[in-house]
C-alpha cells in the first residue's frame, strides 16, 4: 500500500520488484523494508549541521562591511553586554540608533520606548546587534528567541529585520549569513 503510493501505483516497492526472491511478497512488507533502509540513510550527525551553521555565520573583522565594522562595532565595550537597534530608511540611510544596556543576564528585553523611538523615526529596515563579552559568538537560546520575536513583531508592521549581529573581539556572527533569519 505505502509502496504503491510512493512508486506510481505499481503495488510493489522497487526493492521488492528488482529482487526475484521477493516474488509474491506484499507491498506492505516491501515498504516496511524500504522504510528501515531510508531511516538509516537520511540521518546526519547533529554536530555537523551546527558546525556548518556556525562556520557559515561567522564573519572575521577583516570581512566586516561598513555598517558592522565602522558603525556598530565601535559602540560596544568589552566589559558589558549591550544591544543596538539601528533603523534605516528606504534609501538605506541611518535614521535612528537605539542602545539598550544589558541589565538582566540571559534575557533580552527591548523596552517599548526604544521601539517607538526607532519606528517613529521612519525606519523601514532594522539591524539588531549586540556583543558577547565572553568571546563566544554563537547565539544563545535567548538570542534566538529575541531575534524570532523581533522579526515577527516588525513583520506585522511592514518593517524588515535585515540581520542580527553578535560581536566578539575577532569578528561577529550574522543570523542572515547563517541562514537563521
Amino acid at each position: 500500500m505505502l509502496g504503491s503510493a510512493l512508486h506510481g501505483g505499481k503495488g510493489v516497492a522497487p526493492s521488492a520488484a528488482a529482487d526475484p526472491s521477493n516474488a509474491g511478497q506484499s507491498a506492505v512488507g516491501s515498504a516496511t523494508h524500504l522504510r528501515h533502509a531510508t531511516r538509516m540513510t537520511i540521518f546526519d550527525p547533529v554536530s555537523k549541521a551546527a558546525t556548518d551553521t556556525r562556520r557559515r555565520g561567522f564573519v572575521q573583522c577583516e570581512g566586516e562591511d561598513a555598517v558592522a565594522g565602522q558603525l556598530l562595532r565601535p559602540q560596544f565595550d568589552g566589559d558589558r553586554e549591550s544591544l543596538l537597534l539601528a533603523g534605516f530608511d528606504t534609501y538605506q540611510r541611518l535614521v535612528r540608533l537605539e542602545r539598550i544596556d544589558g541589565e538582566t543576564p540571559r534575557r533580552c528585553i527591548i523596552p517599548p520606548r526604544c521601539w517607538r523611538a526607532l519606528l517613529g523615526g521612519g525606519a523601514a529596515t532594522v539591524v539588531m546587534a549586540h556583543n558577547h563579552p565572553s568571546g563566544i559568538a554563537w547565539p544563545s537560546d535567548a538570542d534566538m528567541a529575541a531575534t524570532r520575536d523581533a522579526a515577527r513583531f516588525l513583520r506585522t508592521i511592514g518593517v524588515d529585520l535585515v540581520d542580527h549581529l553578535i560581536f566578539v573581539a575577532d569578528g561577529h556572527f550574522s543570523f542572515r549569513t547563517a541562514g537563521m533569519l
